[in-house]
C-alpha cells in the first residue's frame, strides 16, 4: 500500500478556524454505472459540486446496460468533484467521482493517482458492476470501503454478507447507506479514512497521524 501523503497537491488555509492549512486527502468515489456516486458526491459536497453528466442517447444503447436502472437518463463522461471539511481534524477531503461504464475505465489510473483511498458503492440490484472498481483498487493497494447503497425496493444484504460474496481482505469495512442521505455518506467517508490511518500506522508506526472517531463532525 502507498504510504499516506500528509496533504495531497497543496493545502487550503481556514481563515475563519485557523492561519494553519489544512491537510488536503483526495477520495475516489467509484462502483458500477448508476450505482450512486453523483448523488453521494452531491450529497456531501460543502460547495457546489462539479459534474460532467450527459445524456443517455440511442447511440449508447449497444454500450450502456440500463436493466435494473431503466429510469436512469444521464451519465458521467469524466468525473464529479467536491469537497468536505473535517474541521475538528484540520482536513479537506477531496472528492473525485469516477465514470462507472467500461469504455471510460481509462480514465482511473490518473484519477487514482496521489489518492488516499477510495469508496466503491454497490447497488445490489446489479451487484456485478462493482467488482471492476473493487478489483482495480485491490490490485494498486488502495485502501477502500464498500457502501452498499439502499435503493428503494431492492435487496437487503448484511455487511457480512456482501464483505463474503465480493471475497474482500480481512478488515475491509462494508457499510450500508443511503447514498441521498448527507450523514450517511459522511460517515462512510470518516469509515474510510478511519481505515486508511489504521492501515498507514501499522505499516508506519512511529508517524503522527490523526484520529477520527463516530462523533467527527463534519
Amino acid at each position: 500500500m502507498p504510504p499516506i501523503p500528509s496533504y495531497w497537491g497543496g493545502s487550503l488555509k481556514d481563515s475563519e478556524e485557523s492561519d494553519a492549512p489544512l491537510a488536503l486527502w483526495k477520495i475516489l468515489i467509484a462502483g458500477g454505472f448508476g450505482a450512486g456516486k453523483t448523488t453521494l458526491v452531491g450529497a456531501v459536497s460543502e460547495i457546489v459540486p462539479l459534474t460532467t453528466e450527459e445524456t443517455l442517447t440511442q447511440a449508447s444503447v449497444r454500450t450502456d446496460s440500463v436493466h435494473g436502472v431503466e429510469a436512469k437518463t444521464t451519465t458521467t463522461v469524466a468525473l464529479d468533484f467536491g469537497k468536505i471539511t473535517l474541521t475538528l481534524q484540520r482536513m479537506a477531503l477531496l472528492l473525485f467521482g469516477t465514470p462507472g461504464q467500461e469504455r471510460f475505465w481509462f480514465m482511473w489510473p490518473d484519477l487514482a493517482e496521489g489518492a488516499v483511498g477510495a469508496i466503491v458503492l454497490v447497488d445490489t440490484r446489479r451487484f456485478e458492476e462493482c467488482y471492476p472498481a473493487v478489483e482495480y483498487f485491490l490490485s494498486i493497494g488502495l485502501p477502500l470501503v464498500v457502501a452498499v447503497n439502499h435503493f428503494d425496493g431492492a435487496d437487503r444484504y448484511e455487511p457480512e454478507e456482501v464483505h463474503t460474496a465480493l471475497d474482500l481482505p480481512p478488515g475491509t469495512p462494508v457499510v450500508l447507506c443511503d447514498a441521498r442521505e448527507s450523514a450517511q455518506g459522511r460517515q462512510a467517508l470518516i469509515v474510510l479514512v478511519q481505515h486508511a490511518l489504521a492501515l498507514a500506522t501499522r505499516n508506519r508506526p512511529s508517524s503522527p497521524l490523526p484520529s477520527l472517531s463516530r462523533s467527527t463532525r463534519v
